[in-house]
């Protein structure tokens, strides 16, 4: 492209000055001959002038006395009647410049120049046009290349920043170049960058977000596949698979969610449900993992509180803080619920050493862990809040406190009656059967996801 810019630039320039030079050279040779004609005939008039008035007043009319009247480089013959002709300087040779003039005492006077001089003054000239020509070419191309730099050099760099694009690197450049054109393409690069490096860092989340969220469901799977491989119980073996088959709907509803990305309440994913059976799926869910570490998981509070959101959300929430806490926590971890204005909250709390003093609300970051972990396990777990219209917040760093906040819904009357009823049923069958509790673990299981399915 700087070839061609500057190869059409000097075109022009030299089709301009063909055009002008060659026309310039014609008016200023005709220019030149015909001042030198007009000097030569000046010459001859006063000359003729001269003899006229020496005749006339009966003066000498010789050559030395009309050679200081004439230029050295002239030649001039004087022709009186009576007379020999009088001849000042020499003779030029060759093609001469010629004027004629008759004086008023009948005398004829001759001047002639040598048109040497002109075609000197002409070459003179030639050269001077030249030498601008030639000057006009150089600046020509300076200014051609000059363009060409600039016009190119933006273009080839939009072309490096395209190819950059193109190979993966989404960062914008913010380069202006002074061209508005250029300057426009710039600025669409920049935008398609902007929006690419969106898309990829959306791309990148979402992964470590269904690796993590997936994680849980598939932890909670190999401990009830580990049960049934380890017992020759028939019962057990039924009570295990069907817990096992309820990991696998979990493990569904998190995939069928992160490909739709209907974690938004408003599309009609967040329905209200008992906090109860969440809780008591979560415990019996960890129950094993936490009896293996030595450790225990309890929870207490406010009973029968409902709330608003999405059960399989909510239980990905408290998965990750109550597996957070087997990881990093120590003792036994409480699950504890209570009301606070119109919100029912959650609280996970252990024994453990706690939040780092250096990390505080830090804690919520991706990639930040107090330990050698992914570091976006509760920033997923707060996202998951948020996306319910709720909220995740640590309420106390040592020992550790996390709360989540959820938008609380008041059963009616008949629906709470029914709800204690049922509870109470529950509650004796804990007490007073063992193999009643297995089923309930199993019912409890799948009660939330199997009412998420059905609202789906």
């Amino acid at each position: 492209m700087r070839r061609r810019l500057i190869n059409s630039t000097l075109a022009v320039v030299l089709v301009v000055i063909a055009v002008f030079g060659v026309s310039l050279v014609i008016v200023e040779t005709r220019t030149i001959s015909n001042s030198a004609q007009e000097r030569v005939n000046s010459e001859a008039v006063r000359l003729a002038s001269i003899v006229d008035s020496r005749l006339i007043s009966d003066e000498r009319v010789t050559g030395e006395v009309l050679r200081e009247q004439v230029d050295i480089e002239r030649y001039a013959r004087i022709e009186i009647p009576g007379r020999a002709p009088i001849e000042v300087g020499t003779r030029p040779k060759g093609d001469v410049i010629r004027a004629e003039e008759d004086g008023e005492e009948g005398e004829k006077v001759t001047v002639e120049e040598p048109r040497t001089a002109v075609t000197q003054e002409v070459g003179r000239t030639l050269l001077i046009i030249g030498g601008v020509a030639l000057l006009a070419i150089v600046a020509a191309v300076l200014l051609a290349v000059r363009q060409a730099n600039r016009l190119a050099s933006p273009l080839t760099d939009l072309a490096e920043t395209a190819e950059r694009l193109g190979s993966g690197d989404p960062r914008p450049r913010h380069r202006r170049y002074g061209v508005p054109e250029l300057d426009r393409v710039a600025d669409v690069l920049d935008s398609s960058a902007e929006r690419i490096a969106r898309m990829l860092t959306a791309e990148r989340r979402l992964a470590a977000d269904a690796s993590h969220q997936l994680r849980t469901p598939l932890t909670a799977l190999s401990m009830r596949l580990e049960e049934i491989t380890v017992t020759d119980d028939l019962d057990t073996v039924k009570e295990e698979a069907t817990i096992a088959l309820t990991q696998v709907e979990r493990l569904t509803d998190v995939v069928e969610r992160l490909l739709t990305n209907s974690r938004d309440p408003r599309t009609g994913s967040a329905v209200s449900f008992d906090l109860d059976e969440v809780i008591k799926q979560q415990v019996e869910e960890w129950r094993p993992a936490y009896r293996s570490a030595g450790r225990a998981i309890v929870s207490s509070g406010k009973r029968h509180l409902k709330a608003v959101g999405t059960p399989g959300a909510v239980a990905q929430v408290l998965a990750a803080l109550i597996e957070n806490s087997l990881m990093h926590g120590g003792g036994t971890v409480a699950l504890r619920t209570r009301v606070t204005g119109n919100q029912a909250v959650i609280e996970v709390t252990d024994n453990g050493p706690g939040v780092p003093a250096d990390l505080g609300a830090r804690i919520f970051e991706r990639t930040i862990s107090g330990r050698n972990s992914t570091g976006i396990g509760l920033a997923v777990a707060r996202d998951l809040a948020e996306a319910d219209g709720g909220r995740l917040e640590m309420l106390q760093a040592q020992p550790p406190v996390f709360g989540l906040f959820l938008s609380r819904q008041q059963p009616s009357q008949d629906d709470a009656t029914g709800t204690d009823s049922g509870k109470d049923g529950e509650t004796g069958k804990d007490a007073g059967h063992g193999k009643g509790t297995k089923h309930d673990q199993a019912g409890r299981g799948a009660g939330p996801h199997r009412d998420g399915q059905t609202v789906r």
